[in-house]
Protein backbone atom coordinates (compact mmCIF):
# COMPACT_ATOMS: atom_id res chain seq x y z
CA UNK A 1 0.00 0.00 0.00
CA UNK A 2 1.53 3.64 -1.19
CA UNK A 3 2.01 6.09 1.84
CA UNK A 4 -0.97 8.37 0.57
CA UNK A 5 -3.37 5.67 0.88
CA UNK A 6 -1.93 5.19 4.27
CA UNK A 7 -2.30 8.76 5.00
CA UNK A 8 -5.43 8.97 3.83
CA UNK A 9 -6.74 5.97 5.83
CA UNK A 10 -4.87 7.37 9.01
CA UNK A 11 -6.56 10.76 9.11
CA UNK A 12 -10.01 9.74 8.74
CA UNK A 13 -10.99 10.41 12.45
CA UNK A 14 -8.81 13.71 12.85
CA UNK A 15 -9.39 15.76 9.60
CA UNK A 16 -7.36 18.56 10.85
CA UNK A 17 -3.30 17.01 10.35
CA UNK A 18 -2.03 18.40 12.94
CA UNK A 19 -2.06 17.81 16.34
CA UNK A 20 -4.85 20.60 17.13
CA UNK A 21 -8.23 19.91 18.26
CA UNK A 22 -11.59 22.16 17.27
CA UNK A 23 -11.57 25.00 18.95
CA UNK A 24 -7.68 25.61 19.14
CA UNK A 25 -8.51 25.51 15.45
CA UNK A 26 -11.38 28.21 15.35
CA UNK A 27 -9.48 30.20 17.74
CA UNK A 28 -6.36 29.96 15.15
CA UNK A 29 -8.20 31.10 12.63
CA UNK A 30 -10.08 33.83 13.82
CA UNK A 31 -6.76 35.70 14.80
CA UNK A 32 -5.71 34.93 11.07
CA UNK A 33 -8.61 35.94 9.41
CA UNK A 34 -10.46 38.52 11.20
CA UNK A 35 -11.98 40.43 8.79
CA UNK A 36 -14.17 37.97 7.17
CA UNK A 37 -13.24 39.06 3.11
CA UNK A 38 -9.59 37.91 2.80
CA UNK A 39 -8.35 36.46 0.50
CA UNK A 40 -6.21 33.04 1.98
CA UNK A 41 -4.00 30.87 0.85
CA UNK A 42 -3.01 27.54 2.13
CA UNK A 43 0.74 25.82 0.84
CA UNK A 44 0.67 21.96 1.55
CA UNK A 45 -3.53 22.28 1.96
CA UNK A 46 -4.25 18.33 2.07
CA UNK A 47 -7.62 17.72 1.98
CA UNK A 48 -8.01 21.94 2.52
CA UNK A 49 -9.96 21.21 5.94
CA UNK A 50 -8.65 24.57 7.15
CA UNK A 51 -9.72 26.30 4.24
CA UNK A 52 -13.34 25.16 4.22
CA UNK A 53 -13.46 25.56 7.87
CA UNK A 54 -12.50 28.85 6.72
CA UNK A 55 -15.13 29.12 4.04
CA UNK A 56 -17.89 27.77 5.83
CA UNK A 57 -17.17 30.58 8.27
CA UNK A 58 -16.72 33.91 6.51
CA UNK A 59 -19.04 33.99 3.34
CA UNK A 60 -17.21 36.93 1.87
CA UNK A 61 -13.81 35.01 2.25
CA UNK A 62 -11.71 33.16 -1.17
CA UNK A 63 -9.40 30.82 -0.98
CA UNK A 64 -7.03 28.77 -2.96
CA UNK A 65 -5.04 25.54 -2.11
CA UNK A 66 -1.81 24.08 -3.18
CA UNK A 67 -1.19 20.58 -2.45
CA UNK A 68 0.46 17.39 -4.56
CA UNK A 69 -2.06 14.70 -3.80
CA UNK A 70 -4.46 14.69 -6.48
CA UNK A 71 -6.61 12.19 -4.26
CA UNK A 72 -6.49 14.68 -1.51
CA UNK A 73 -7.65 17.71 -3.85
CA UNK A 74 -10.22 15.16 -5.06
CA UNK A 75 -11.66 15.44 -1.94
CA UNK A 76 -11.62 18.39 -0.58
CA UNK A 77 -13.16 19.65 -4.09
CA UNK A 78 -15.86 17.21 -2.69
CA UNK A 79 -16.37 18.58 0.51
CA UNK A 80 -16.49 21.88 -0.69
CA UNK A 81 -19.49 21.29 -3.01
CA UNK A 82 -20.87 19.62 0.03
CA UNK A 83 -20.71 22.84 1.84
CA UNK A 84 -21.25 25.29 -0.93
CA UNK A 85 -18.61 26.84 -0.75
CA UNK A 86 -16.79 25.35 -4.40
CA UNK A 87 -17.31 28.65 -6.24
CA UNK A 88 -15.09 30.21 -3.21
CA UNK A 89 -12.41 28.21 -4.07
CA UNK A 90 -9.49 27.30 -6.16
CA UNK A 91 -7.35 24.17 -6.02
CA UNK A 92 -3.94 23.56 -7.72
CA UNK A 93 -2.28 20.24 -8.15
CA UNK A 94 0.89 21.00 -7.47
CA UNK A 95 4.46 20.82 -5.13
CA UNK A 96 3.79 24.71 -2.84
CA UNK A 97 7.86 25.19 -3.04
CA UNK A 98 6.49 26.11 -6.61
CA UNK A 99 3.40 27.86 -6.73
CA UNK A 100 3.55 31.14 -8.10
CA UNK A 101 0.53 33.32 -7.04
CA UNK A 102 -0.80 36.10 -9.87
CA UNK A 103 -2.40 37.96 -7.08
CA UNK A 104 -1.38 38.56 -3.09
CA UNK A 105 -3.27 37.21 -0.36
CA UNK A 106 -4.24 38.51 3.05
CA UNK A 107 -3.60 35.57 4.84
CA UNK A 108 -1.07 32.46 4.30
CA UNK A 109 -1.55 29.11 5.55
CA UNK A 110 1.02 26.27 6.11
CA UNK A 111 0.03 24.37 9.18
CA UNK A 112 2.54 20.87 9.34
CA UNK A 113 3.53 21.26 5.98
CA UNK A 114 6.85 22.37 6.38
CA UNK A 115 8.79 19.46 5.14
CA UNK A 116 7.67 20.58 1.65
CA UNK A 117 9.94 23.55 2.18
CA UNK A 118 12.65 21.84 3.76
CA UNK A 119 12.00 23.77 7.31
CA UNK A 120 10.28 26.20 9.09
CA UNK A 121 12.31 29.18 8.07
CA UNK A 122 11.54 28.51 4.54
CA UNK A 123 8.05 28.38 4.28
CA UNK A 124 8.19 31.62 5.83
CA UNK A 125 10.42 32.81 3.27
CA UNK A 126 7.47 31.41 0.44
CA UNK A 127 4.62 32.56 2.62
CA UNK A 128 6.77 36.22 2.83
CA UNK A 129 6.18 35.59 -1.79
CA UNK A 130 2.35 35.57 -1.65
CA UNK A 131 1.26 37.51 1.09
CA UNK A 132 0.33 41.58 1.32
CA UNK A 133 2.18 43.81 3.43
CA UNK A 134 0.67 43.82 7.09
CA UNK A 135 -0.75 40.34 6.23
CA UNK A 136 -0.89 37.26 8.91
CA UNK A 137 0.50 33.74 8.09
CA UNK A 138 -0.48 30.75 9.95
CA UNK A 139 2.34 28.61 10.60
CA UNK A 140 2.34 25.87 12.31
CA UNK A 141 5.43 23.08 13.15
CA UNK A 142 7.38 20.76 15.33
CA UNK A 143 9.84 21.56 18.58
CA UNK A 144 11.37 19.33 20.97
CA UNK A 145 9.99 20.08 24.51
CA UNK A 146 13.44 17.94 25.95
CA UNK A 147 16.19 16.10 24.61
CA UNK A 148 14.95 13.73 22.36
CA UNK A 149 16.35 10.14 21.65
CA UNK A 150 18.68 9.80 19.51
CA UNK A 151 15.84 7.26 17.34
CA UNK A 152 13.16 10.25 17.63
CA UNK A 153 15.90 12.68 16.35
CA UNK A 154 16.32 10.14 13.18
CA UNK A 155 13.37 9.69 12.53
CA UNK A 156 11.20 12.94 13.06
CA UNK A 157 13.90 15.31 12.15
CA UNK A 158 16.06 18.28 13.39
CA UNK A 159 14.06 20.38 15.49
CA UNK A 160 14.86 23.24 18.14
CA UNK A 161 13.20 23.59 21.68
CA UNK A 162 10.45 26.38 21.85
CA UNK A 163 12.56 29.02 23.05
CA UNK A 164 15.20 28.63 20.13
CA UNK A 165 12.36 28.39 17.64
CA UNK A 166 10.40 31.32 18.48
CA UNK A 167 14.16 33.15 18.72
CA UNK A 168 15.09 31.91 15.00
CA UNK A 169 11.66 33.16 13.88
CA UNK A 170 11.90 36.83 15.27
CA UNK A 171 15.32 36.99 14.09
CA UNK A 172 14.01 35.80 10.52
CA UNK A 173 11.97 39.20 10.51
CA UNK A 174 8.76 38.22 12.17
CA UNK A 175 6.50 38.88 15.03
CA UNK A 176 3.95 36.76 17.01
CA UNK A 177 0.60 37.80 17.26
CA UNK A 178 -1.13 35.05 18.69
CA UNK A 179 0.14 31.08 19.38
CA UNK A 180 -0.75 28.06 20.53
CA UNK A 181 1.62 25.09 21.99
CA UNK A 182 -0.66 22.03 21.71
CA UNK A 183 -1.40 20.05 24.47
CA UNK A 184 -0.79 16.92 26.03
CA UNK A 185 -4.45 15.45 25.06
CA UNK A 186 -4.01 17.23 21.68
CA UNK A 187 -0.87 15.13 20.96
CA UNK A 188 -2.13 11.92 22.27
CA UNK A 189 -5.65 12.09 20.39
CA UNK A 190 -3.99 12.91 17.21
CA UNK A 191 -1.90 9.73 17.75
CA UNK A 192 -4.14 7.62 18.82
CA UNK A 193 -6.70 8.63 16.19
CA UNK A 194 -4.19 8.13 13.42
CA UNK A 195 -3.08 4.10 14.71
CA UNK A 196 -6.92 3.68 15.65
CA UNK A 197 -8.14 4.57 12.10
CA UNK A 198 -5.56 2.61 10.84
CA UNK A 199 -6.03 -0.51 12.84
CA UNK A 200 -10.11 -0.16 12.47
CA UNK A 201 -9.29 -0.56 8.71
CA UNK A 202 -7.31 -3.18 8.90
CA UNK A 203 -9.76 -5.40 11.46
CA UNK A 204 -12.64 -3.91 9.38
CA UNK A 205 -11.24 -5.08 6.14
CA UNK A 206 -9.97 -8.88 7.00
CA UNK A 207 -9.80 -10.21 3.63
CA UNK A 208 -8.09 -6.97 1.82
CA UNK A 209 -4.59 -7.99 0.82
CA UNK A 210 -3.04 -4.48 2.21
CA UNK A 211 -5.08 -5.35 5.61
CA UNK A 212 -1.99 -7.10 7.36
CA UNK A 213 0.45 -4.86 5.93
CA UNK A 214 -1.77 -1.34 7.52
CA UNK A 215 -2.42 -2.90 10.28
CA UNK A 216 1.40 -3.98 10.79
CA UNK A 217 1.89 0.21 10.21
CA UNK A 218 -0.59 1.05 12.99
CA UNK A 219 1.39 -1.17 15.40
CA UNK A 220 4.91 0.16 14.33
CA UNK A 221 3.62 3.82 14.85
CA UNK A 222 2.29 3.34 18.13
CA UNK A 223 5.60 1.56 19.51
CA UNK A 224 7.28 4.51 17.65
CA UNK A 225 5.25 7.22 19.29
CA UNK A 226 5.26 5.66 22.74
CA UNK A 227 8.84 4.41 22.95
CA UNK A 228 10.61 7.29 20.88
CA UNK A 229 9.16 10.62 20.89
CA UNK A 230 6.33 11.20 22.83
CA UNK A 231 7.71 12.55 25.70
CA UNK A 232 9.83 14.64 23.76
CA UNK A 233 7.50 16.04 21.16
CA UNK A 234 5.70 19.40 20.85
CA UNK A 235 3.99 21.28 18.08
CA UNK A 236 3.37 25.10 18.03
CA UNK A 237 1.16 26.77 15.72
CA UNK A 238 1.92 30.59 15.27
CA UNK A 239 -0.03 33.62 13.94
CA UNK A 240 2.77 36.16 12.53
CA UNK A 241 3.00 39.37 10.51
CA UNK A 242 6.58 40.76 9.24
CA UNK A 243 8.31 42.68 11.66
CA UNK A 244 8.70 45.44 9.08
CA UNK A 245 7.98 45.54 5.37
Amino acid sequence: MDREMISRLSHVDHPINSPLDDESVRRLLHRTVDRGDERVLDLGCGEAAWLLRTLATHPDVTAEGVDNSAQALAKARKEAADLGVEQRLVLHHQDASEFASRQPFDAVLSVGATHAFGGLLPTLDAAHRHIVPGGRVLVGDAYWECEPTAAAREMLGEYEDLATTMDRVVAHGWTPVFGHISTRQELDDFEWCYTGSLATWALDHPEDPDSAEVLAVASTHRSQWLHSYRDSFGFVTLVLRRTSE
